[in-house]
């Protein structure tokens, strides 16, 4: 009979290897899959969420001539969003 230290370093030199090197082509292939562009344009965008030049800007209504931001009224006695705009051009 083997010792254990012997059974357990043949069992890693074929199988463990043998099941680490699927996982790992399994979670390149995940990653790159048809489809998957948009959760990882979502994740590399996550540090720019709040930056003023990334706020997503809104059509102007017909006659108006201004842009506005997506979401404002432009409503607020303080309202940024026109500083906004002008940093953005």
């Amino acid at each position: 009979m083997q010792d254990t230290y012997s059974l357990l370093r043949e069992f890693a030199d074929s199988w463990a290897l043998l099941a680490l090197t699927l996982i790992f082509l399994g979670v390149i292939g995940w990653a790159f899959r048809p489809g998957s562009r948009p959760l990882h344009d979502d994740a590399a965008m996550t540090p720019f969420r709040n930056d003023a030049a990334t706020v997503p800007v809104a059509r102007a209504p017909a006659g108006s001539a201004a842009p506005r931001i997506a979401g404002c009224a432009n409503a607020c006695p303080d309202c940024t969003c026109a500083k906004t705009l002008e940093a953005l051009k």
